[in-house]
């Protein structure tokens, strides 16, 4: 002990020195490209974007279409400190990141990391580069700092989103990848937007390119997506975050027109008999599943059409020309659904099957839920009709009301109704979680009866999320497998989607399917 002491006390000036002289090694400092420093460019560029016009000098180019966005390629002037701070970037650690919108890994917020390089890029960005872009806009950039990495590889994807969030004001974007090619995937989408502010469809993609920045004003019509990653060999490197100050003003969120609900059609238990596996028509099976139904609100049940019905509707899908409609908008949904009367004879009648008088009695015998007036209510569910907003109904069958109203000792019910569709899920298609659909959840019953996914994979995406509304936690997950129908019953605190279908649904041998049907339909009491 008594030496070491001793060796640090005489040598007490030499480490110092050493500290010293390693302290100022460490504090780089990074020159950004000619263009920013010129104070005549500067004009140009705050002209304009002001006049939402073109601009080009050099390595930066003002483009205006979709909206204003600018990028700037070498953006860092030293080529050696770029390479640095890649390599301490991908040094850090990365968390996985997946839910509705996105599938990538991200680290931390870099705005309190040490490493020289990572704190030399934040100190340019946040600081003389936050002045020149403020002056550009014409607006006061606060100091906040919000950066972090993040690094996407084979199908990792961002879907459609517009980044408005209190306080955000520009994005930006800088690409530290190697040789890139738009066959790579990871593309940055530019959107179109309609009338109403929502995006329509790709008006612009740019390629990832080393050292290059993009960036763009937050706004109602900045919608972009980094496509899916296609190269199975290549990381899409980037810094990424926000520059912070006052809000673009935004008018109204548009609300999309409520779905049409129909109550059921007229169709004895004829149709029951005819499509649906004698297993689940037995009483005492029915007992069985509504036991466990109640215990879980969710069952599902395989084998559930006649093996040669659902053979017939599966290649009647496959094999006959359907008019497919591609639905949208893409920040809250993307796959195809058919015109129901473009539907071939099979196809039709089995969604008349689950649209039918019987059939919704069937689900009632499932649930224990009032689908039909036949099905008893006990005295919670008669407290909860009185509150209950009444959907908008399609052709009402007053025959059936009035039935039900003389069954009902002559009381006014009201008439359970559902509303579905026949949707057809391959690559790229998906479903997200939005606003408005958290501000218009009600109690509801989900069916879904996959069709043509055998061999199907759970890393192909597709499957179907509950997610409590405003948390992470996974509450189910519904998985597409043949003949097997699901039933869901969800409060309005519980949504759903669909996770983006990728790349890799793609990569299959010609015996596996590369997409797969289903029929999806949400009954309401």
């Amino acid at each position: 002990m008594s030496s070491k002491r001793a060796q640090n006390e005489s040598g007490d000036t030499d480490m110092k020195k050493k500290k010293k002289k390693r302290s100022s090694s460490s504090v780089e400092t990074v020159e950004l490209c000619g263009a920013v420093e010129e104070e005549e460019v500067k004009r140009a560029v705050k002209e304009a974007w002001s006049n939402k016009t073109h601009y080009s000098k050099g390595d930066l180019e003002l483009d205006c279409h979709p909206f204003p966005h600018c990028i700037i390629k070498n953006f860092l002037s030293c080529q050696t400190f770029v390479e640095n701070l890649q390599r301490e970037l991908l040094e850090l650690s990365f968390n996985e990141k997946s839910n509705d919108l996105y599938k990538f890994k991200q680290s931390d917020d870099l705005k309190k990391r040490k490493e020289p390089h990572i704190a030399a890029m934040r100190a340019a960005l946040f600081g003389r580069f936050r002045s020149w872009l403020g002056d550009v806009l014409g607006v006061e950039l606060e100091p906040t700092v919000d950066i972090s990495c993040a690094k996407y590889e084979y199908t990792d994807v961002l879907l459609c989103h517009d980044d408005e969030l209190e306080g955000r004001r520009v994005a930006f974007i800088l690409y530290l990848v190697p040789p890139w090619q738009s066959s790579d995937g990871g593309t940055l989408d530019l959107y179109s937007t309609d009338s109403n502010f929502q995006p329509e469809s790709i008006a612009k993609s740019l390629v990832p390119s080393w050292n290059t920045l993009v960036l763009f004003e937050v706004s109602p019509v900045s919608f972009h997506q980094v496509s899916e990653v296609f190269s199975q060999d290549k990381c899409r490197l980037s810094l990424s975050g926000w520059f912070h100050g006052p809000s673009l003003e935004r008018p109204p969120r548009f609300k999309e027109p409520s779905i049409l609900k129909h109550p059921h059609l007229p169709r004895d238990e004829t149709v029951l008999f005819e499509w649906i596996n004698p297993l689940y028509l037995d009483i005492s099976y029915q007992e069985q599943i509504q036991t466990e139904f109640e215990d879980s609100s969710e069952i599902q049940l395989k084998d559930f059409l006649k093996e040669e019905k659902f053979r017939e509707v599966s290649e009647a899908l496959r094999q006959t020309p359907i008019q497919w409609m591609k639905t949208g908008p893409p920040n809250k949904r993307c796959y195809e659904s058919a015109s129901l009367d473009s539907l071939p004879e099979c196809v039709n009648t089995c969604w008349e099957l689950l649209r039918s008088e019987a059939f919704f009695l069937l689900l009632s015998n499932f649930t224990g839920l009032h689908l039909h007036y036949l099905c008893p209510k006990d005295e919670e569910d008669e407290e909860t009709e009185k509150d209950k907003e009444e959907g908008e109904v399609a052709g009402t069958s007053a025959e059936s009301s009035s039935r039900a109203e003389a069954d009902n000792g002559g009381k006014k019910i009201s008439t359970p109704v559902c509303c579905g569709e026949v949707r057809r899920w391959s690559h790229g298609s998906y479903t997200l979680l939005h606003d408005a659909e958290a501000a218009q959840a009600e109690y509801a019953l989900d069916l879904i009866l996959p069709l043509g996914c055998t061999d199907w994979q759970k890393e192909f995406g597709g499957f179907t999320y509950y997610v409590a509304n405003e948390e992470d936690e996974e509450l189910l997950t519904v998985h597409p497998e043949d003949n097997s129908l699901a039933l869901v019953y969800r409060d309005k605190e519980t949504l759903k989607f669909v996770k983006h279908v990728n790349h890799k649904s793609t990569q299959v041998d010609s015996s596996t399917c590369n997409e797969f049907y289903d029929f999806s339909f949400v009954y309401y009491e």
